[in-house]
């Protein structure tokens, strides 16, 4: 049994109300052994925080509003993340970022809160956790900004080509890979770029409860993806990379604790 860790599940979805405890113990019962809470919004994050105070060793967090969210990023946001981020169970700032394919907050919006995100990712000293959608060359710009001052970063769920995961590599960031890559809709891009990511440069995650992988032998109650599909995603990218799945599952995991600072 490989031991690995998700570096993006959304445990605080209302989805897992009901067994909460039991998705946790399933995926560690598969060798996924710890796992980082997705923080997504103010109250997101706080709830994300509580739980991983609920489960030391086990939970991590993130602390950040998702573009999504980016309107409702006021003034007393950034003290409030800035408090959370002062514990050492809440490891990244994020998720943040850009997202110009739904633009549930406006672009000005969510560039505002990119940028006043990365300003208190460089003064905490964390790494951030980060998000993009159609918003490639100004989510770029914004970032080279902060390049030299940052902790590092993850582009969490890359879903892009060849290319954009090229420029990202260049720019230091780490590579967040979820079941897309088990798309075989979406994810041609996502599989023709994954052989050629670096071993090191690797983070694996399911973003659960979404993006249930398509080829899951198994059907998940309601469509609900959950942490114990990690060892899935580890297995479809260790075949792409044309790799063994133990040397894989211990670079992704090497990775993650040393960008975190697990």
């Amino acid at each position: 049994m490989q031991q690995l860790i998700d570096i993006g599940a959304n445990l605080t979805h209302d989805s897992f109300d009901r067994d909460r405890d039991a998705v946790i113990d399933a995926a560690r019962a598969v060798g996924v052994q710890r796992m980082l809470v997705t923080g997504a919004s103010a109250q997101g994050s706080r709830q994300a925080a509580d739980l991983a105070a609920a489960y030391p060793g086990i939970l991590f967090a993130t602390a950040g509003v998702h573009p999504h969210h980016a309107a409702e990023y006021t003034s007393d946001t950034g003290p409030l993340l800035a408090s959370l981020l002062e514990r050492s169970d809440v490891v990244a700032v994020g998720e943040c970022g850009l997202d110009y394919f739904r633009n549930f907050s406006p672009l000005a919006a969510q560039k505002q809160a990119f940028t006043a995100q990365l300003e208190l990712a460089v003064s905490c000293r964390k790494p951030v956790f980060l998000h993009q959608r159609d918003a490639h060359d100004d989510f770029v710009n914004i970032l080279a900004a902060y390049l030299p001052q940052l902790s590092g970063g993850v582009a969490h769920c890359f879903t892009g080509t060849r290319g954009e995961m090229q420029e990202y590599l260049d720019m230091g960031l780490y590579i967040g890979i979820t079941g897309w890559v088990c798309d075989e809709r979406r994810g041609h891009d996502l599989q023709a770029a994954v052989p050629h990511l670096p071993l090191d440069r690797l983070l694996l995650e399911t973003d659960a409860p979404y993006l249930v992988p398509r080829d899951l032998p198994e059907k998940m109650p309601a469509r609900r993806n959950e942490p114990r599909v990690l060892p899935h995603i580890l297995s479809t990218v260790a075949r792409l990379m044309e790799r063994e799945e133990a040397d894989v599952a211990a670079a992704a995991t090497a990775n993650t604790e040393q960008l975190f600072g697990l």
